[in-house]
């Protein structure tokens, strides 16, 4: 499973990271998180409103910062 953070590292952004690694700990499943900062590789997600989360290549959250049962629902 490969989790995507979108954004440019802003606080919400970090808060997102964190909420994403607390998720798989917590579900203690294998992901690779990975933070997406480059604007033109965010814009291909279709994401205009950072921070984004994305699951798979499949955006899940955008422009908002999700809880960690939010984020170990679209895990799960």
């Amino acid at each position: 499973m490969k989790i995507q953070i979108l954004g440019t590292g802003c606080p919400k952004c970090k808060k997102t990271a964190e909420a994403a690694e607390a998720a798989v700990a917590e579900l203690g499943i294998e992901a690779e998180i990975v933070k997406v900062t480059d604007l033109n590789e965010i814009m291909k997600f279709g994401v205009m409103l950072t921070p984004a989360l994305a699951v798979d290549g499949e955006v899940k959250v955008v422009g908002k910062v999700p809880t960690v049962d939010q984020v170990k629902g679209m895990l799960q």
